[in-house]
């Protein structure tokens, strides 16, 4: 079965968001993620940590500054 991990990051500063998101995907290693986020900056600071070891990303905003990005691998 595939895990599915929920990483709530949302007000917290970089580099916090990247640094846990580095975690789950050296514990997980596949499968799917989602990381919640509140800032521009944690979203695409995330969004290249997740592509440069060959995730898959979807950003969905779900209001204004408040980002669920999906993480698959």
């Amino acid at each position: 079965m595939t895990e599915h991990k929920i990483i709530d990051a949302r007000g917290l500063s970089c580099p916090q968001p990247v640094i846990m998101t580095r975690q789950a995907i050296n514990e997980t290693g596949k499968g799917s993620l989602e990381v919640l986020v509140d800032s521009g900056t944690a979203r695409d600071n995330v969004t290249r940590l997740a592509k440069k070891n060959g995730w898959s990303v979807k950003i969905v905003e779900s209001s204004a500054e408040n980002y669920r990005l999906v993480l698959q691998k």
